[in-house]
């Protein structure tokens, strides 16, 4: 039966402003520079400055507000140019500067970019050395460009044919693949082009086994049987069952698996000129002990100063110009309105920039301030617990918004560069009534399993002995979620032979 009712709902939608300004507060320093850039290209109205004469206060800075919102602007059809003109022309927009007279020139130094071969270069020479027809050509090609960043190949053979007929059109089988990938495979370095990291340890040994067969031949033909026969034992380390199987003495299979241990799980990374998994981190913050007296700064050097292009401007006023007296066209009209949405445009992402810097330096400085002890002396003992709560309580921001911040964020100190997750933390209650941060739990924790007899590791029933007898009362199952935090396996995994 249908029936009509009337009800009253709120909800709260984002503009895309707001969507972006999000955004521009979760991506990291070194992200920022390439999200300026695009901006650059895409809006010719926002320009860089090379000039700092008008310097950012990151502390007293205001930022204004856009008097229009795109659903007005679409359907307002007429506006009055001069009140607009005077709103633009009269108010001359601010060259934004990134680079504050906190701006310590020592800190400006150039990331040197080495030239060099990449990996992928280098499995491309060697395939220059091999006789192949023009098809096995291209499918050596396809097959070297899908080999992931540590050197496997993650795509089956079945994916390859496909990704030839689409991209090539070239028609093939799966055994022409597998032919090609076994030549690859033939390739420096050992292991290249594996499908498994078992597939890439036994093509290691082999290599080795054929370069040099006079070399622990006894070990190594151990080892490469541990890995064909008994690879789930070894990963799970069940030497009993592998030396009641194998028959071998307890030296016989350390050295065995002491050869298997030398073997690279990540191949390509032994490759000169390979930078595809490294991560330059840039910090975002940098703070500066002055004599006790803690001095925060932001890092803005990847940044370039923005500004209002002056040729829009100058294009307004020459509009003003030629219309004076007459009525303006609708080409006219529609010029001026492209001009005055890319103006818009721009100011508004220059005050997200400036946005972005300012809620960045006032969560950072309520976690300096927090954390105070410990950036005054490093010791990570001194770290406070702290969540996101505290610290919106203190800023007046919202919660998503520092954790936004604090997200792939990372601080300079004296003591090292530390990522700010790392700062925060759950409070515990000791025996004693005084709270802890959980960090330094795990620490203890962290520190126990390093010095533990690694023939006879510590179980989790013993780390949460040791830990009460320290005065923190933590249940088994809580050990056991610290320890995976600190990505530290179960006690059966860390057991190593004499």
């Amino acid at each position: 039966m249908l029936r009509q009712s009337l009800s009253q709902k709120m909800l709260q939608k984002l503009s895309p402003q707001q969507i972006q300004l999000m955004k521009l507060l979760q991506i990291p320093t070194a992200s920022l520079e390439q999200r300026i850039k695009e901006e650059l290209e895409s809006n010719p109205a926002l320009d860089e400055g090379d000039d700092y004469d008008d310097v950012f206060d990151l502390e007293n800075d205001g930022f204004g507000q856009t008097k229009e919102t795109e659903s007005e602007e679409r359907n307002e059809p007429e506006f009055e140019f001069d009140d607009y003109l005077n709103e633009y022309l009269d108010d001359d927009p601010s060259n934004y500067k990134m680079k504050g007279e906190d701006f310590i020139n020592e800190e400006e130094r150039s990331m040197p970019v080495p030239v060099e071969n990449s990996f992928h270069e280098s499995l491309e020479r060697q395939l220059g050395l091999l006789d192949l027809n023009e098809k096995e050509e291209i499918i050596a090609n396809q097959i070297i460009g899908s080999i992931d960043e540590d050197g496997y190949l993650r795509r089956e053979p079945n994916s390859v044919v496909d990704d030839l007929l689409f991209a090539h059109n070239v028609e093939t089988e799966v055994k022409e693949v597998n032919a090609i990938i076994k030549l690859i495979q033939k390739f420096e370095p050992a292991g290249i082009c594996a499908r498994t990291l078992q597939e890439c340890l036994i093509l290691q040994l082999e290599d080795k086994l054929e370069k040099e067969p006079d070399q622990h031949i006894s070990q190594r033909k151990t080892a490469l049987r541990i890995l064909k026969d008994f690879f789930e034992e070894f990963t799970k380390k069940h030497y009993i069952r592998m030396k009641k199987l194998l028959n071998l003495a307890d030296s016989e299979l350390k050295e065995a698996i002491d050869e298997i241990i030398k073997l690279n799980p990540k191949p390509a990374s032994t490759v000169e000129g390979n930078n595809m998994g490294s991560q330059y981190i840039i910090p975002d913050f940098i703070i500066y002990n002055r004599d006790g007296e803690l001095e925060l700064t932001l890092n803005s050097k990847n940044a370039p100063d923005l500004r209002i292009n002056d040729q829009y401007m100058e294009m307004l006023k020459g509009y003003r110009e030629t219309v004076q007296g007459r009525r303006a066209t609708k080409p006219e009209k529609e010029a001026v309105l492209f001009i005055k949405q890319k103006i818009d445009s721009a100011k508004w992402f220059i005050d997200a920039i400036k946005q972005r810097q300012d809620t960045l330096y006032r969560t950072m400085y309520a976690i300096m301030q927090y954390q105070y002890e410990y950036f005054c002396t490093g010791d990570e003992r001194r770290i406070k617990p702290m969540i996101l709560k505290d610290l919106a309580e203190v800023t007046g921001l919202d919660i998503s918004t520092v954790s936004r911040v604090a997200n792939s964020k990372f601080v300079q100190t004296e003591f090292g560069t530390k990522k700010l997750k790392d700062f925060f933390s759950e409070s515990m209650q000791t025996q004693d009534g005084s709270e802890v941060s959980t960090l330094e739990i795990k620490n203890i924790l962290n520190d126990e399993v390093t010095r533990e007899d690694k023939t006879k590791p510590l179980s989790d029933e013993r780390l949460m002995e040791i830990l009460s007898d320290r005065g923190y009362n933590i249940a088994r199952r809580t050990i056991a979620k610290y320890r995976e935090q600190l990505n530290i396996p179960v006690a059966r995994l860390r057991k190593e032979l004499r």
